[in-house]
């Protein structure tokens, strides 16, 4: 019988794919979870990869201090072993002898035994030296909050009021959120049944259908979930429902709509048409799957949302949402490695991007019909600017004014930062179709 892998060593490999060749965090725990039979091994590995990615920026500068020659293109599978080694230290504040010892012997499972001594000499050291070396990468707000210097210096040029607390937001584990459906359960009697599994939660202070838990768990294994009770959704996904106000009988456009929470619930809360476009055809797949599961209707078009006539049949709509695809800044805190693939140059192809497939969908919307304009971006060059360039070139839109009990005000719309009302960062623009 082979013997089964350490898991520091699957951890030094998937963090390496995810840091260094650009593999998203959700694959690479796919691939490397099913390999540990032990649920603490894989708790222990969730973590690894979660933290090894949210903390990458800030332990990676450190391995330059750390070594005198880099060492990540050399061996990138021995850098990552080094950056998980931090993590058991500094953020998992493991045992240090016995953090130390176990990554030591990966480096041998991983075929790299010369490099044994390398291992145990760095963590040494900076078990020696953390208080200096913690107090240099402090310094600079970018290694302080383990972001990339362009997106830390985006956030301070676009808000620089809340620039500290935003950075801070994405490194702390958000809860996890609920949201009931209404057409098969009341929030009350879901609410009650989660006590009952041990897995107490709180209804929501404002939004109408949210639970909030105080940690992740397997949601698959809750009470509930496979009758279609409940869907996991962040409370700032749960505001579009609320701001659409979508009624029943109405034309509904959910454009760029995968993985379909935000179409879920809209259909939760009215017998409406709903024709959800999406690009990807895997991602058009989970739509189908989450609709199944709630129990729900729509119609789902593999498309080009910013090409119409791909998937207009000439009927107007009387709402639409566009989930615009964008740098995904405010959802950092829950998918760590964005800010690890996301570049500052994607950002004009994501501006153009954006403008192209709101212009599109303008055309569709029946007058007197309202727009909404959603991202998940923190960046006002992808939000208010989209918008605004929209709006000056369009005699018919109308902006309509949005108000949440958390976040601030746009130059136009609204938006959220992370951890305002603890929720993800998410911008909302809300547009009319004045009449001819």
């Amino acid at each position: 019988m082979s013997k089964a892998p350490s898991v520091r060593a699957l951890a030094a490999e998937a963090l390496a794919s995810i840091a260094l060749s650009g593999h998203s965090l959700r694959e690479a725990a796919d691939r490397a979870l099913p390999k540990l039979p032990d649920s603490r091994d894989r708790a222990l590995l969730t973590a690894l990869l979660s933290d090894g990615a949210r903390w990458w920026p800030r332990f990676d500068a450190a391995l330059d201090r750390l070594l005198d020659k880099p060492i990540r293109r050399s061996e990138p599978v021995i850098h990552a072993l080094l950056v998980t080694g931090l993590v058991q230290l500094e953020t998992l504040e493991l045992p240090g002898y016995a953090a130390v010892a176990a990554t030591v012997e990966a480096a041998r499972e991983l075929r790299r035994p010369r490099l044994a001594g390398l291992v145990n000499a760095v963590l040494r050291r900076w078990q020696r030296e953390r208080e200096a070396l913690n107090a240099a990468l402090d310094a600079n707000p970018a290694t302080r909050h383990a972001h990339p210097a362009w997106l830390a210096d985006a956030i301070a040029r676009d808000w620089p009021a809340q620039a500290e607390n935003v950075l801070a937001a994405a490194n702390i584990e958000p809860p996890l959120m609920l949201r009931v459906n209404r057409r098969l359960a009341h929030r009350d009697q879901v609410a009650a049944a989660l006590a009952g599994a041990g897995h107490p939660a709180t209804l929501h202070a404002w939004l109408a259908d949210g639970l909030v838990l105080p940690h992740s768990t397997d949601v698959t294994r809750l009470p509930g979930f496979a009758e279609g009770h409940f869907a996991v959704q962040d409370g700032a996904a749960q505001v579009p429902a609320d701001l659409l106000d979508a009624r029943a009988g109405q034309r509904v456009l959910d454009a760029c709509a995968a993985p379909g929470g935000k179409a879920c619930h809209v259909l939760e809360r009215a017998d409406v048409d709903l024709l959800a476009v999406e690009y990807e055809a895997s991602r058009a797949a989970r739509i189908r799957q989450n609709l199944e599961r709630l129990r729900l209707r729509a119609d789902i078009t593999v498309a080009d949302a910013g090409d119409a006539s791909a998937w207009w049949d000439g009927r107007p709509f009387d709402r639409i949402m566009i989930d615009a695809p964008c740098s995904a800044t405010g959802v950092i805190r829950r998918r760590p490695d964005v800010r690890l693939h996301r570049r500052a140059t994607d950002i004009d192809a994501l501006v153009a991007q954006q403008s192209r497939i709101l212009a599109a969908c303008w055309d569709t919307l029946a007058p007197g019909g309202r727009l909404l304009y959603v991202t998940c971006s923190l960046l006002r060059r992808e939000n208010e600017g989209v918008v605004g360039d929209f709006v000056r070139s369009r005699e018919d839109a109308v902006v309509v004014p949005v108000t949440l009990p958390v976040g601030q005000a746009a130059a136009i719309g609204w938006q959220v930062l992370p951890g305002d009302g603890d929720l993800d960062g998410m911008y909302y623009a809300l547009l009319e179709r004045r009449p001819a």
